[in-house]
């Protein structure tokens, strides 16, 4: 069964609510510690409690500025709001970031990670001002409490073991908001950018005010897998983040651990027509797919528009390795698309037994449903034993075949 850390959002998504649902998650809180005490950056204080949004229990993941008067706050991290303080920014490069996430004690894949994380920022307020990468001050993403945010993310995240994540979409806001640049419509460009770039929705609700900060789609989009839920699934575990805008409802970002629950003979059928890759490729994607558990892969000639001839790409694939399965299709070869749709399956059951010959052991597989019972000799197994004595094929395969019968029944 595949798990996935599915980021609910329908309150949107900030760092420190991010930081705080992963506590609440489980995130090892000494691990946390650990890279937070070893940042060389001064004058900050953090604070992990449990507290309630109107009567909703979660963890609120606090941090507190010695030169500012205030404690951090989602929807605040980016930016300075009308009824809120004024961080005291520093400026800061990408490298000067980086240098920052190098001399953390963290974790290799921790540090990829925030990395990754702060790229996406960094392109997107790139693309906002209009200028290259190299030259974007992190006059606003670069202040400390966002540095300490995407830092705990990221060593939280690694903790928990996540590697696949369902991002169906996030809850934003309207209206103004007042940062170094002046008003900027909800939501800010460098979030637009994010979810434009990332193909992360945006359900706009009602609500006055920011909900989605740029560093908290930042995180999301850096570990989203797929947009898409399981058919059903199992929840294994929830967190519950506290933000701290009142909406006048509850504020709460909810991570939940869930496990693909689908019928396991719940299969679906994947489909593309291919012109334009060569055959090497086509030969290359067919082994990806079948080792990353594709149930069936095979080629089939067709004639596309213009005459052009062509192949179709049809894989056979367990309903949870859907996400997977596509990413391939797409990484591997040239389509633009694909096609896909639901199948069940009928099974006969199976178990591998081993038979011994004249001339060394092999595999066979035994199916059988009700009183049908038929015996498959591995292919591996036979072609091994068979250039090993010199036999044909056949031979050895007829031999495993006509033993398994004898010594198992049929």
């Amino acid at each position: 069964m595949t798990k996935y850390l599915y980021i609910e959002g329908a309150c949107g998504i900030s760092g420190d609510m991010t930081v705080a649902a992963l506590l609440a998650l489980g995130g090892n809180r000494q691990k946390l510690d650990t890279a937070l005490q070893s940042l060389h950056l001064d004058g900050f204080d953090y604070h992990i409690e449990q507290k309630a949004s109107y009567s909703i229990h979660g963890w609120d993941f606090d941090v507190h500025l010695h030169h500012s008067e205030h404690h951090h706050e989602e929807g605040y991290e980016e930016h300075s709001h009308e009824h809120t303080h004024s961080h005291h920014h520093e400026h800061r490069h990408l490298a000067d970031i980086y240098e920052i996430i190098n001399h953390a004690q963290m974790s290799n894949n921790a540090r990829t990670l925030a990395k990754k994380i702060f790229l996406i920022v960094a392109r997107a307020e790139a693309k906002a001002h209009g200028c290259p990468i190299e030259q974007v001050h992190f006059h606003e993403v670069g202040a400390v409490d966002s540095i300490v945010d995407i830092i705990s993310a990221s060593v939280l995240i690694d903790d928990l073991g996540i590697e696949n994540c369902v991002v169906c979409g996030l809850s934003e806001g309207r209206g103004y908001i007042t940062c170094q640049h002046g008003q900027l419509p909800v939501p800010v460009p460098a979030v637009v950018n994010i979810a434009e770039t990332c193909g992360i929705p945006l359900r706009l609700t009602d609500n006055n005010g920011e909900m989605v900060t740029p560093t908290g789609i930042a995180i999301a989009a850096a570990i989203k897998t797929t947009d898409r839920l399981p058919a059903s699934c199992k929840i294994l575990k929830s967190g519950i983040g506290l933000g701290k805008r009142d909406f006048g409802h509850a504020n709460f970002l909810r991570l939940m651990i869930i496990e693909d629950a689908a019928d396991s003979n719940q299969m679906y059928v994947v489909e593309t027509n291919i012109d334009d890759s060569t055959p090497e490729e086509l030969g290359f994607v067919m082994e990806k797919l079948l080792t990353a558990g594709a149930a069936d892969v095979h080629f089939e000639p067709c004639f596309m528009k213009k005459n052009r001839p062509a192949y179709i790409l049809r894989i056979i694939t367990p309903a949870g390795l859907l996400s997977k399965i596509e990413d391939l299709v797409f990484r591997h070869t040239s389509t633009i698309g694909l096609r896909k749709y639901p199948v069940e399956r009928s099974c006969m059951e199976r178990e591998k037994l081993s038979v011994r010959l004249p001339y060394g052991e092999v595999i066979v597989k035994k199916c059988w449903l009700n009183d049908i019972i038929r015996f498959y000799p591995e292919y591996d197994s036979v072609r091994e034993l068979a250039e090993k004595n010199n036999l044909p094929l056949r031979q050895v395969f007829n031999a495993a075949t006509l033993a398994a019968k004898e010594q198992y029944g049929a």
